[in-house]
């Protein structure tokens, strides 16, 4: 299943005339077709994510996020998203991260990561990290994942987190405050028949990195279960 021509045009054009009036005019012809598409296509790559992992996200649709955004607070106040955006969240309290997807035209990319752990979550991973950082630099240093993702990503402390010594040997690895990597992809290779098993592709390139998490955050300091 690929992702059609007319639903990136239809967000091409959506860029262009991102008012309410122009939306409502299409909604139940342009719009509705890109988003059964949308639909469609996230339905295939949950079927391909499925083979290889559990997932708690029961469809396709369910996965998808509104195109309504919420302007409250932000100062660009167009009302619709001009991407489709996805999520796939692992299932259980044993398996942590989940899959997103990002549908943009010139701003294509699958993805994963922890976008914004909770304080608990955050500190347990620096002090696995400050306790051994080595497992986690094989995994991110690994040819696989440079191959996939270039490099780990995420916002950082600007010096030195709370509690840890500033020349620690993992300094490196302890600023970041979030955890995050990613693969681009072009127009034409989104556009193309088999996009959502190379996005699964990119997906199961995630389980070395997601498995060191998962470990980490269900376990304590000394490495007992923290679940049944």
């Amino acid at each position: 299943m690929r992702i059609s021509k007319s639903n990136i045009d239809f967000l091409k054009q959506l860029s262009k005339n991102n008012n309410r009036e122009w939306f409502h005019e299409n909604k139940k012809t342009i719009y509705q077709s890109a988003l059964d598409n949308s639909i469609e296509f996230a339905d295939s790559l949950l079927g391909e994510i499925n083979k290889h992992d559990n997932i708690e996200t029961p469809t396709g649709k369910k996965s998808l996020y509104r195109i309504y955004k919420d302007t409250r607070f932000s100062k660009d106040k167009t009302p619709y998203k001009t991407h489709w955006g996805g999520y796939f969240k692992r299932a259980t309290n044993h398996l942590r991260g989940g899959y997103y997807f990002h549908l943009e035209p010139g701003n294509c990319f699958i993805g994963g990561g922890f976008w914004n752990p909770n304080p608990e979550d955050l500190k347990r991973i620096r002090i696995e990290l400050a306790a051994d950082g080595s497992e986690f630099r094989k995994i991110i240093g690994s040819k696989k994942f440079i191959d996939t993702f270039g490099q780990l990503d995420g916002s950082k402390v600007k010096t030195t987190p709370k509690g840890f010594p500033k020349d620690h040997k993992n300094i490196d690895l302890l600023r970041y405050k979030q955890f995050l990597i990613s693969k681009k992809f072009t127009e034409k290779e989104m556009l193309s028949k088999d996009f959502y098993k190379e996005a699964n592709k990119v997906f199961e390139n995630m389980r070395p990195f997601f498995d060191y998490m998962s470990e980490v955050l269900t376990t304590d300091e000394n490495g007992e279960p923290l679940y049944a």
